[in-house]
């Protein structure tokens, strides 16, 4: 028996072409909890850059990829870049190569310069601009997660470097860098185990690749229709797009919603 129900936000919730997520999806959600399912956001976002999704009532919020996780108001979990691999990464930008990054705290969000990658990926998901900071300011505060706007070759390059982070990309103009360690089901469990939820009573839907490990361990896993490949051949079931109501979709087939 499902109680507990993970999303995904863009792409998998939110559409990338509205920016909102769809009436009958919304109506789903509150049917579930109805029903006395419970509703979590599992995102790589930072709960304040969740303003499409504000106005639904989620018993909890797995953000940041799993390296902070909040049930109402509480921070239950949460894991940080360690400050070393923060220093490394500032010395790979003075000694090697300069690119885009968004610095994610407990509190909030910086960034040291944008450039046109930045505010393409900025519109496309609707991404509000954080406050522009200097290196010091930046690295009084503990950081989380570090969204790096660079190619493949230079993600190889960077992480060589960063001996206690992992990367993990849904989008291919940046990455998230985020803790060894960390991931979305890592903060699924941390929430489940809070809530006194099975890991054989969850199902989750995504579309990305910081979906796959947590596809790969819950009970009922779903990828949108506009899934990757790589993220369509890990999970039990494939459903429709985020713009088809593929949510609303296997909601109905798996007859969790009328």
């Amino acid at each position: 028996m499902i109680k507990a129900v993970f999303f995904d936000i863009d792409g998998t919730l939110v559409s990338f072409k509205t920016h909102t997520v769809a009436p009958a999806v919304v109506a789903a959600l509150h049917e579930l909890q109805q029903q006395g399912i419970k509703i979590f956001v599992a995102s790589g976002r930072h709960q304040c850059t969740m303003d499409n999704v504000s106005a639904i009532p989620f018993d909890g919020y797995v953000t940041l990829n799993g390296g902070m996780c909040i049930a109402g108001k509480r921070i239950i979990y949460k894991h940080r870049i360690p400050a070393v691999d923060v220093t490394a990464l500032f010395e790979y930008f003075d000694t090697e190569e300069r690119f885009p990054c968004v610095f994610v705290h407990e509190r909030g969000q910086s960034m040291t310069y944008k450039n046109a990658t930045v505010e393409k990926v900025f519109a496309q998901i609707a991404f509000r601009d954080p406050p522009i900071r200097t290196a010091a300011a930046i690295r009084r505060s503990a950081v989380y997660q570090v969204l790096g706007f660079f190619g493949a070759a230079q993600e190889r390059r960077l992480m060589r470097r960063l001996s206690h982070c992992a990367t993990t990309r849904w989008h291919p103009l940046f990455a998230d860098i985020v803790p060894a360690g960390s991931s979305k089901w890592i903060g699924i469990t941390k929430m489940i185990a809070h809530f006194g939820i099975a890991p054989e009573e969850t199902m989750a839907f995504g579309d990305g690749g910081n979906d796959i490990e947590m596809l790969q361990n819950v009970q009922l896993s779903i990828a949108m229709g506009n899934a990757g490949s790589d993220v369509q051949q890990v999970a039990g079931n494939i459903t429709a797009t985020v713009d088809d109501d593929g949510v609303v979709q296997a909601l109905r087939k798996f007859k969790l919603i009328r």
